[in-house]
């Protein structure tokens, strides 16, 4: 686990700190067209000489072909094993720029500055980079720790509500899994909040303990999976869907909920806490319609889950408000139970 994780408004000029410690030949950026245009600016002049990548905003380009496009504009500009690629933007940059980074030549350093609220408390640490691959979320990808972390939570400033929404969603799955007394405490504020400092800090926290006693996921660190079982079929189901696209957090907003019931069919969770977790969620969240023709179609999706063993599903459950449990299986008609309870919320 890195322990070069950097947050504060202010820290942007860490960057520059973090990398005149590194022996680097060169140093590209990659961006996309919102972090050009927006984040950009506001860390160029903490940059030494460097180059630009850009590539296309969105889940959807979170492909195998723009790893190629990247990696061709790497080896164009003669970046080598002792080159640093700075990811400037949120999830999809920071995993696929991690990914691309790890696998170039063998390996060459990178730094994450993560812009949006989601990468900022979850993708940005933890060291998992990775690429969607024929409509299945992150399969294919290797762990690698980034050099160091930067979180300025300036950058939330250029985020739309709905952005922000999405990176709640993995601060309350934090809380669920680990805190309980946060989430009793902020469950009575809601969403308002005008020191996300102070909630990055918290959360990051929480997965920085998870990840450096289990870096590479081989049992405690599959609590952070909760929500997502669910939640990334959804989100790689609708991805294929013209309009009906969710943001990642969106997607897990939704799995929280189908897997906190689970939880209770379960007898892990029991109803009052239930009542707790659906009321403060559908205050935040706005109603996904899913049709039982969906239900059907992207339950299959849980079957491709990375956390399945043979062709057993294995979710992370609730044990209470504040405490994961992770491996245990659920079947088909389960998760498409969790699912029609969901319609009826």
């Amino acid at each position: 686990m890195t322990e070069s994780i950097y947050i504060g408004r202010t820290i942007l000029p860490q960057l520059q700190q973090v990398l005149q410690n590194l022996a680097f030949s060169k140093v590209a950026v990659l961006v996309d067209e919102n972090t050009l245009h927006h984040c950009y600016p506001l860390v160029k002049s903490h940059l030494p000489e460097h180059d630009i990548i850009q590539i296309n905003s969105g889940e959807e380009h979170k492909t195998l072909q723009t790893c190629e496009y990247i990696w061709q504009r790497m080896t164009e500009l003669n970046l080598d094993r002792w080159s640093v690629l700075v990811n400037l933007g949120g999830g999809v940059i920071g995993d696929m720029g991690g990914f691309c980074a790890a696998t170039f030549k063998r390996g060459m350093y990178f730094v994450q500055v993560p812009t949006t609220l989601l990468a900022q408390v979850d993708a940005s640490v933890g060291g998992k980079t990775g690429i969607d691959f024929h409509g299945l979320k992150n399969h294919i990808g290797v762990y690698k720790e980034p050099h160091a972390v930067i979180i300025d939570p300036t950058f939330l400033n250029t985020l739309p509500q709905r952005q922000l929404k999405s990176g709640y969603a993995e601060i309350i799955k934090h809380w669920l899994i680990a805190d309980a007394t946060a989430f009793e405490e902020q469950r009575h504020i809601g969403l308002f909040t005008e020191n996300w400092e102070a909630l990055i800090r918290h959360s990051v926290g929480i997965k920085s303990a998870v990840v450096e006693e289990d870096p590479l996921e081989a049992g405690y660190r599959k609590v952070l999976n909760f929500g997502h079982t669910v939640g990334h079929a959804i989100e790689s189901y609708l991805l294929e869907q013209p309009g009906r696209e969710l943001l990642h957090g969106e997607a897990i907003a939704v799995g929280m909920l189908c897997e906190a019931f689970l939880s209770v069919k379960k007898d892990l969770l029991n109803r009052r806490e239930l009542d707790q977790i659906e009321t403060f969620m559908v205050s935040i969240y706005e109603k996904v319609k899913i049709t039982e023709e969906d239900i059907q179609a992207l339950s299959q999706l849980a079957l491709q889950d990375k956390k399945n063993t043979r062709s057993t599903i294995n979710c992370t459950l609730l044990q209470g408000i504040g405490k994961a449990v992770w491996d245990q299986p659920v079947t088909l008609a389960e998760i498409q139970e969790s699912l029609r309870y969901y319609q009826l919320l």
